[in-house]
């Protein structure tokens, strides 16, 4: 960490799997963002999931692979550990009493933050945390698709910053159809990570 207030970024997803656009992301917010640390976050028990999750300790095992080797970055387990709904503002709230000088930034794609309003507490993720909207192509700002006209008057505008990532047209529900498809996706995930889904079967059509 600087002599400065550290930056810490929060990136949460399923991780189900994790693929290149993750890594690009991760990348992408270290740089951009100049953080001191990158808390990687598996997805509990989603409140918001309608698809159900493959189970906790391989998305953890998988996190770990893909994102291990990448300095700066942290695979944290908090949220698989935390019984019953998981809620971004209680991760958030648990990592600032952990880092009460520290500035949060947590990093959410343009989907995820046009639903803002309808997270749990979201007024308190704007307290706690800048939000930093992952974009494909040139960074933009659309407060629009935020539904956000109250957070802008509540003062919040100041908290939303772009991060520009490569254009990459990459999913992890297209990785999961391809391996039931019996189709490659060494080109798509980190090689470990392709490997552990061979050798434990996962995404197999039923």
């Amino acid at each position: 960490m600087t002599g400065a207030a550290p930056r810490i970024g929060l990136f949460g997803s399923a991780f189900d799997p994790p693929h290149n656009a993750h890594l690009a992301l991760a990348h992408a917010a270290l740089e951009q963002l100049a953080l001191d640390a990158l808390l990687v976050l598996p997805t509990g028990q989603a409140w918001h999931k309608t698809r159900p999750l493959s189970d906790a300790r391989h998305r953890l095992a998988m996190a770990r692979l893909a994102f291990g080797g990448i300095e700066r970055v942290a695979v944290d387990d908090r949220e698989l550990r935390r019984p019953g709904p998981t809620y971004t503002i209680d991760t958030l709230t648990e990592v600032q009493a952990q880092h009460p000088a520290a500035q949060l930034f947590l990093i959410v794609g343009g989907d995820q933050a046009a639903a803002l309003p309808g997270w749990h507490r979201w007024r308190d993720i704007l307290k706690i945390a800048i939000i930093s909207i992952a974009s494909r192509g040139q960074p933009t700002l659309d407060m629009g698709v935020l539904g956000a006209e109250n957070a802008v008057a509540d003062g919040q505008n100041g908290r939303f910053q772009p991060l520009q990532l490569p254009l990459m047209d990459l999913s992890a529900t297209a990785v999961r159809e391809r391996v039931a498809a019996g189709l490659g996706i060494d080109h798509l995930v980190p090689a470990p990570v392709a490997r552990y889904i061979d050798q434990h079967d996962l995404y197999l059509a039923p």
